[in-house]
């Protein structure tokens, strides 16, 4: 089962970019002359998916008349957070606009991961998983979701913001099982952290949460030196 869409937290009110671009939601900030959002896109449309379901709040019209409603060959929907609702409220909301019975991925509107699509999918059917997570080794300590994983890619603990530097993190690429969400506790419209909220009450409800690590370009644009390294990595 190939997956084909994707929802992409784009929401975010990006303050600790907002001193080099003061004037534009996080994801569209220019790289090379384009949006952001644009190079993420073509990636993911050339491992395969077609429809991308965007979530946004902070002046989401600047993204909703750029992109409208298809780009290149792909279908493009909106969820609009009315007030901010959290990087898991975005989900909850964005979840109304895929298939319950087909797995997509979840992205990070601020980070480019070049994982290799039909290897995380292959892994995550093979190993029934609720959730998969892409990761990557950080060089920095504190700033990403670390975690502890097994031989067999079992990720048994979440350290959120405690990334270890050298060790594996959060890519903000993941595979997700819908069934994984029918979780009564959330409501769409619930204010909700992924990281702190969602994640965690997945293992606490014994979910399968799996990982498994990918060498491809990581970029997170979410502060200004790493903002500016991203045209020269995306290169």
């Amino acid at each position: 089962m190939a997956v084909t869409s994707a929802i992409i937290l784009a929401g975010g009110l990006g303050t600790r970019l907002r001193s080099v671009v003061p004037d534009l939601p996080k994801p569209m900030a220019p790289i090379s002359g384009r949006p952001f959002l644009e190079h993420q896109i073509d990636y993911w449309i050339k491992q395969g998916v077609s429809h991308f379901v965007l979530s946004v709040g902070y002046r989401h019209e600047i993204i909703i008349d750029h992109f409208g409603n298809r780009y290149k060959d792909a279908e493009l929907d909106y969820v609009i957070e009315k007030t901010p609702l959290g990087t898991g409220g975005g989900l909850l909301l964005a979840t109304e606009k895929v298939s319950k019975n087909k797995p997509f991925l979840l992205l990070n509107g601020d980070t480019y991961f070049a994982v290799d699509l039909k290897l995380l999918n292959e892994f995550s059917l093979a190993n029934n998983a609720d959730w998969c997570f892409s990761l990557f080794r950080t060089h920095e300590e504190g700033r990403y979701m670390g975690m502890d994983i097994s031989p067999q890619g079992q990720i048994t603990s979440l350290k959120s913001g405690a990334g270890v530097a050298g060790h594996l993190a959060n890519g903000g690429v993941y595979w997700v099982n819908p069934k994984a969400l029918l979780n009564k506790k959330f409501t769409p419209g619930d204010k909700l952290s992924l990281e702190d909220d969602f994640l965690v009450a997945a293992m606490d409800l014994g979910q399968n949460l799996l990982g498994v690590e990918f060498s491809g370009t990581f970029i997170d644009i979410g502060v200004p030196d790493d903002y500016h390294r991203a045209p020269t990595l995306l290169a």
